[in-house]
């Protein structure tokens, strides 16, 4: 599949897998994300079969894939979907054709379905595809045609997720990387949700050749989202306090080219400050995450997003491009004549004003910049002080809302689990101190 691998001097993503890429595998329309880096040998288990990804090399973004039982055991097989499920057909004058019917009657005590468990693996042993076991059950249900046509979609699909489970193959960006992490681990990305992650970027103004001064404790996120923003013109530079940086393996997952990897560097918040001139390097900010949950926190990033047991395969591994790579020193020279073009912030672990305090002389004048946290207090206080300092104008802290809809035919409305709090942000714009 070489002819599907990337070059090094391009940003575009191409529209097909390649071996070594990173992709998220969304199985059974949500109910599982997995992020997998592909390769001849990788697997992944499915329910409780072991499946070989070797088939999803080559294929486009977006593909569906169905777990199939063949000779040599289960395999991904690929499909088209069926939109009929989503489809409820009507009456001239626009009533449901099931308006008749509902499930009053329907009591569920175990006995409408006539297939047994034996008769299933018996099916399964004779080659029974996931699709024929769904059709034998909704036949051999007893109830089924006294369903409405809601009620009937809701038993195929559970169902099908059961014997045919369904893996859609989604390609890792901001928008999806985001969401994965939010549902199922959102302490790593400190609880970031995406339309606050698209707030902060816009609010900071990151557009291509900026030079955008990050800080990052939310697993790389941030920085992975500014630099496909910037889309391989200009640069991110990710800073941090000591001696450690701060993990960035999530940025790994976004199939960056070689030309975006060495946009995306890394300096310690005192090799900036040394050279400045007239400018003296910041004490040191103690920040309360200790070196082995830092490193705790970042293992495992490319793996399935839900745990799994020890018995679970291992995913190989391809070794991905070098980023996060130290900053050259004529670039750090270049920011020290002209300062950073903007500043984003995520670090729930670090005293907001002590550092922004400290970050402030690096960016230029009329620079702005964009906070997150997750609390309104540190930025709240951070923002006061700014004003008393006459540091900055035009500061605000925005809370973000989303609400969720369902939109499927008769059945559109709001989400009934919904994430009510997306944490708040502090903008404004840098001015002169004279």
């Amino acid at each position: 599949m070489s002819e599907n691998k990337p070059q090094s001097d391009l940003f575009e993503s191409p529209r097909s897998t390649w071996e070594g890429c990173s992709v998220l595998l969304d199985i059974n329309d949500g109910d599982r994300l997995v992020f997998a880096r592909l390769s001849a040998g990788a697997t992944l288990k499915i329910g409780n079969k072991n499946c070989s990804l070797q088939p999803l090399l080559g294929c486009p973004f977006g593909s569906f894939f169905r777990v199939e039982n063949g000779a040599q055991g289960p395999y991904l097989s690929r499909y088209t979907p069926s939109t009929e499920g989503n489809n409820v057909l009507e009456k001239g004058d626009g009533q449901s054709i099931d308006e008749l019917r509902d499930n009053r009657a329907l009591v569920d005590n175990n006995k409408a379905q006539s297939l047994t468990g034996e008769d299933i693996n018996e099916m399964r042993r004779l080659g029974a595809t996931g699709d024929e076991i769904v059709d034998a059950l909704i036949a051999n249900s007893a109830t089924f045609e006294k369903k409405t046509v809601f009620s009937q979609e809701k038993y195929r699909l559970k169902k099908q997720k059961k014997y045919a489970p369904i893996v859609l193959l989604r390609r890792p960006f901001t928008r999806s990387i985001c969401e994965a992490y939010l549902k199922k681990y959102p302490t790593r990305i400190g609880f970031l949700r995406m339309d606050t992650l698209s707030l902060l970027l816009s609010m900071a103004n990151v557009s291509a050749n900026s030079d955008v001064l990050v800080v990052d404790m939310v697993g790389g996120l941030l920085t992975g989202a500014v630099a496909e923003r910037l889309g391989g013109a200009g640069y991110v530079c990710n800073t941090y306090i000591g001696g450690s940086p701060y993990p960035i393996d999530i940025a790994r997952i976004f199939n960056f080219g070689d030309e975006i990897c060495k946009r995306i560097v890394r300096s310690p918040l005192t090799d900036l400050f040394s050279v400045q001139n007239g400018l003296q390097k910041p004490d040191r900010i103690t920040s309360p995450v200790r070196v082995e949950e830092v490193s705790r926190v970042s293992e495992n990033v490319i793996s399935d997003v839900i745990p799994q047991s020890t018995s679970s395969p291992v995913i190989k591994m391809s070794k991905p491009a070098k980023l996060g790579e130290k900053a050259p020193q004529e670039i750090i020279s270049s920011w020290k004549a002209h300062g950073f073009s903007c500043l984003i912030i995520a670090a729930p672990e670090l005293d907001t004003w002590n550092l922004v305090k400290e970050i402030f002389p690096l960016l230029s004048n009329s620079a702005p910049f964009a906070i997150y946290h997750q609390y309104l207090q540190p930025l709240a206080t951070c923002m006061h002080n700014l004003q008393l300092g006459k540091m900055a104008i035009g500061m605000q802290i925005s809370e973000p809302w989303l609400r969720e809809y369902q939109v499927l035919p008769s059945r559109t409305h709001p989400c009934m689990q919904m994430n009510a709090f997306g944490g708040y942000i502090l903008s404004g714009t840098k001015i002169s101190p004279n």
